[in-house]
């Protein structure tokens, strides 16, 4: 089996949860690994490396479409939100030369990736969201606040405003930008994967201990029976195909949960969850081997903790 990771950069970890998952069912894998960097670390990981042209160049979807073509290409999974967009609407060339690609429909993708319409979504879903303000000037809420990008990630450009002179500075500062209110509470992601359909295999929600740049460095397994069941009606609307990666933020003072983002992908913390019994990748290895699963309850252990640190590879 072949796999195709595109902008891999240090994306080590689920590389590694990938291969062990082809390991124990007995896969032979094959791992191609795609960036614009030819020191993107996890190209170490790799079997064959490959670099990248950008993702705006107009040629992005026929050069990877040849790649998959020409090395049978089983599946094609992205790993940064700027990528999914046009895979998506791309997807049936993929299919085309025999690669699956694992994406969601482009409308879903365009929910998330304009925080706008995602809390309308959240919403629609029977969610609770922060409510969103696109004018600093219109913004009567209380402070402190959150302002940032309306497309987003990796916690880039995102600012707590105490005052009204910090959200204006904020404010002209990023340009397209989203304004919430902040609250203050217990945040958690919630890794989800499901199969080709929407259906789910594993939903595993994980307290955010500590963050670093947008991407959690000490995390806990939290099996929380209201969480689990508000991530299967966003599910049943969604209708994801593989992997979602939701944040929420669990308010102090109320005990209510506030949903604040979705992202369509393996979210920076999945391989912790997966290392923690919601073994997705093997999931996946399996589906694409034609096989179908039933969702498991409370697969990841609860209350297990995990805290990541670097380590170094040497590429030349």
């Amino acid at each position: 089996m072949k796999i195709l990771f595109t902008c891999v950069g240090r994306r080590v970890e689920l590389l590694q949860c990938f291969r062990e998952a082809a390991d124990s069912i007995g896969v032979s894998l094959e791992i191609i690994g795609l960036d614009a960097s030819s020191t993107a670390p996890a190209l170490a990981f790799c079997d064959m490396k490959i670099l990248s042209i950008p993702i705006k160049d107009k040629g992005y979807i026929d050069f990877l479409v040849n790649i998959c073509k020409e090395n049978k290409v089983d599946a094609l999974i992205p790993t940064i939100d700027t990528d999914l967009l046009v895979l998506s609407e791309n997807r049936e060339l993929f299919e085309r030369v025999g690669t699956r690609v694992l994406i969601s429909d482009a409308d879903k993708i365009f929910i998330c990736r304009d925080k706008n319409y995602t809390a309308d979504f959240f919403e629609s879903c029977g969610l609770k969201a922060p409510r969103t303000v696109n004018d600093y000037t219109k913004y009567d809420g209380l402070f402190p606040c959150f302002i940032k990008p309306k497309d987003g990630s990796s916690s880039i450009n995102a600012y707590r405003a105490d005052s009204e002179a910090e959200l204006e500075m904020y404010a002209r500062q990023i340009g397209d930008y989203i304004i919430q209110p902040f609250i203050q509470g217990t945040e958690y992601t919630i890794d989800i994967f499901c199969d080709f359909s929407g259906n789910p295999i594993y939903i595993t929600p994980r307290e955010r201990i500590a963050v670093r740049s947008g991407e959690v460095m000490k995390t806990r397994i939290i099996q929380d029976e209201v969480i689990i069941s508000e991530a299967k009606q966003l599910i049943e609307k969604y209708r994801p195909c593989g992997p979602l990666a939701v944040q929420l933020i669990r308010s102090e003072e109320s005990k209510e949960d506030y949903y604040i983002e979705i992202n369509p992908r393996f979210g920076g913390g999945a391989p912790l969850s997966m290392k923690a019994g919601a073994k997705s990748a093997e999931a996946l290895l399996r589906l694409l081997s034609g096989e179908k699963l039933e969702y498991v309850s409370g697969a990841a252990e609860d209350g297990a903790v995990y805290c990541r640190f670097d380590q170094s590879v040497r590429i030349k």
